[in-house]
Order: C-alpha cells, then structure tokens, then sequence
C-alpha cells in the first residue's frame, strides 16, 4: 500500500528568503518538522505525524500576517521519482551512502577512497534521512572517528536506520534501531534487508518519553546515535547518558549553531564531557563520552 506524508503548504508573498524559512522553521521545532521544499509563493513543509502538522499550522498562523496554511498529503512515490533525478552517492571518509539505483556508481566512489570506504543503500523517502542532510554527514564522521568494533549500538530516531546501518558496516555487534513512527521503522526494515543487516539490527517501536524502562537498563550501550532536535536533547540528555556504559560515548546532532550552548549545558549537567565536534552550514554535532567510573545522572 502506498505511502503517503502529511505536509503544509505554507504561503505569503512576497516569496520567502532563506532567512524568513530558518525562522519559520525555528518557531516549529517542536512540531517535528522533517523536511522543506520551497515552491513558488512559500514552502512546503513535511511532518512525521498530522497531529504534528496541525500544531504547526496553529503555531505558524500566530507567527506572522499573511500566511496560509493548506494541509496537504504527499504520496511517497512522487518524493522518490524526484529524487531518482537528483540524488547522488555522497562519501563521508570511509562510509558511502547512495540510493539503490545508484550502487554501481557508489561501488566505484567507495573504492577511490584508501583504505575502500563501505556503502550504506538507502531508499528514498520523504519522511526519512538519505544521507543528504548536514546532521547524518555530520554524524557518520563523527561516528568513524571512534573504533566501533564489537560494539552495542543504540539509534534513537533512527528514521531509514542509515546510521545504525554505518555502524554495523564499522563493526558494531548489536545494533538497536528506535523510533517513535511506524512509518520511519517500515522505512527503516526496507533499507535494513536491502544492506543484507537483517540478523545485526533491530528494530524497536521506543518513545524516550516512556522512559529508561522502553530503552533498556543503564549502561547497556557502548555508544548512543541521537539525531534529534536541540529542544528534544535538552528535554533528554540525562536519559540518553543513563543509557551509555562508562567509557562510552553519545553522538548528538540535529540542532544549530545557536543551540550548542544549551545542548552542551543540558549534558554536562548529567556529566557527559563533549570530546568532538563537527559542524556543516551552522549545524552541529558533538561527540560525549561517559567518564569511566561515573554514573550519568
């Protein structure tokens, strides 16, 4: 059965600048916006959920005179027809990431790289991360700057499980991919059997707002991937850090340049030292670590 994504076609006029999106953009952020296109007299923005969208739209027309906002539902096929047009392999270091059609071609990247970097084959879809976006590179360099061999790996929101798919391509044992969507884990188990991970990631139905009972008890992963929001990793810094052995680390993205002082604050108030950093186009990342002999509290 086909697929389809609630989205809002939000206009005014003139036509928005790249400034007056950013603000827009910000003023929803809680509401879980996951991806934007603009359109001639506006953008069209994607949700996970319509309730997401409905909030959005209540938000939005508060936030500035003039706008309008039409719900509409945006079939998967026609996001994935665009994309067959204009996404291309994209390299970070040793990891490869291409859309199906596009293997051969990503065979051929991944070998130019010294030593031959690994591909990662996702599916497009509109809801879901193809590897396109700044914070999933910013997040696949950082993970391959720590030796993830034999070790247990968490995704939180994974969406198409394109980096717990790179992390058991590193070397990682035991993958745990988590979302809150069914949608994004019917993505997620697609992408997972086309990389042949079947039997190393699993998939689990988790919303952090159920708690460290839903994720597992403290300490169980060696490293945590939380490619989230600036407002959701501040809510559950002190969650995420529980979840990591002593010794291990968090990697965390999603959030902008403006934010980093309150994600760092919200972390190192449960103890996890930032030890990395990247940045893409004023998003951020940061690599944590779980000082051995200490507890996250």
């Amino acid at each position: 059965m086909s697929r389809s994504f609630p989205a809002l076609d939000v206009a005014w006029g003139p036509r928005p600048d790249d400034e007056a999106v950013e603000r827009m953009l910000a003023e929803i952020d809680d509401e879980r916006p996951t991806a934007w296109e603009a359109r001639a007299d506006g953008v069209r923005i994607f949700f996970t959920s319509t309730d997401d969208r409905r909030r959005a739209a209540i938000r939005l027309t508060g936030f500035e005179s003039g706008l309008t906002c039409t719900p509409v539902n945006v079939p998967d096929e026609e996001w994935a027809e665009r994309s067959q047009a204009s996404l291309d392999p994209v390299r970070v270091a040793g990891i490869v990431v291409s859309p199906p059609w596009r293997a051969d071609d990503a065979t051929r990247l991944a070998s130019e790289a010294t030593p031959p970097a690994r591909v990662v084959l996702i599916q497009p879809s509109m809801g879901f991360g193809t590897g396109h976006h700044a914070t999933t590179r910013l997040c696949l360099d950082l993970l391959q700057r720590r030796d993830l061999t034999g070790a247990r790996v968490l995704d939180i929101g994974t969406g198409s499980a394109v980096l717990a798919i790179a992390a058991w391509r590193l070397g990682a044992r035991d993958v745990d991919a988590a979302d809150r969507d069914a949608d994004a884990l019917q993505s997620a188990a697609e992408n997972i059997a086309l990389n042949g991970a079947e039997g190393a990631v699993r998939l689990r139905l988790v919303d952090l707002d159920a708690g460290d009972d839903a994720l597992g008890p403290p300490g169980r992963f060696d490293l945590v991937l939380a490619n989230l929001t600036g407002a959701t990793l501040d809510r559950f810094a002190g969650l995420l850090a529980r979840l990591v052995s002593p010794g291990g680390a968090l990697i965390v993205s999603g959030f902008e340049a403006h934010e980093e002082a309150g994600v760092r604050q919200a972390f190192e108030a449960v103890r996890a030292v930032p030890v990395d950093r990247a940045e893409e186009h004023g998003w951020i990342a940061l690599r944590l670590t779980i000082p051995s002999g200490s507890t996250a509290s």
